[in-house]
């Protein structure tokens, strides 16, 4: 990622595709550059890689869709906060494909969801809102997150991206304070009672990413 990005020629009149990859990894703890080493406190056997995306520490494992948008910003014709709210966007309408009812949380990137109602509608109390100036720290009971967000924009161009968890050992989140918060609870679409596979969870989400992040 960091190698094309480098190396792609940028700005509206270049005509170097933008590039989408959709992985699955082995297990691997990535911290980001506001990663603190005491929100990662039993790692054991699987491997931590300091990374320069942003945002703190997480765990990428089998069952999880990883989707890493490789997007030239200025040529796209949008900005980095509409590129995040786009890719969220592009999640929320995977999970509504599957059934599910996905959430913002205000100053909490990443997608959540109701436990007790994973497939209702009601808006959450503390979701973004326009012009809203209050910065209290997020309040996260009753909700699992079930997407985290992690992005680096260099030259205008973006990479890294995003998770989406399926049907994983949710084990290793429980050894780490998931993207800095002690009290953050970890889900994935087994969890809730959704099967679906990875291929399938792979291909609407990128159909959707595909879809949302065009110019």
């Amino acid at each position: 990622m960091q190698r094309f990005t480098s190396e792609r020629p940028v700005g509206p009149a270049s005509e170097e595709r933008d590039q989408l990859w959709i992985c699955e990894h082995p297990p691997v703890y990535t911290q980001g550059l506001a990663g603190k080493p005491e929100h990662i406190f039993m790692p054991g056997d699987i491997p931590v890689v300091q990374t320069n995306r942003g945002g703190q520490v997480t765990y990428h494992g089998p069952g999880q869709v990883m989707g890493y948008p490789m997007i030239d910003l200025k040529r796209a014709g949008y900005f980095v906060k509409e590129y995040v709210y786009r890719i969220e966007e592009a999640v929320i309408k995977t999970l509504f494909h599957f059934g599910v009812t996905g959430h913002r949380v205000a100053g909490a990137p990443g997608i959540y969801v109701r436990l007790s109602d994973p497939c209702g509608h009601p808006p959450l109390e503390q979701r973004p809102r326009m012009g809203a100036t209050n910065h209290q720290d997020p309040d996260f009971t009753g909700l699992g997150k079930i997407s985290a967000l992690g992005i680096k924009v260099s030259r205008n161009c973006t990479y890294h991206g995003v998770a989406l968890n399926v049907a994983m050992d949710l084990e290793p989140f429980s050894r780490i304070n998931p993207c800095g918060y002690s009290q953050l609870q970890t889900i994935d679409l087994s969890t809730i009672g959704v099967q679906v596979s990875w291929q399938d969870a792979a291909d609407v989400l990128g159909q959707k990413l595909a879809t949302y992040l065009a110019p």
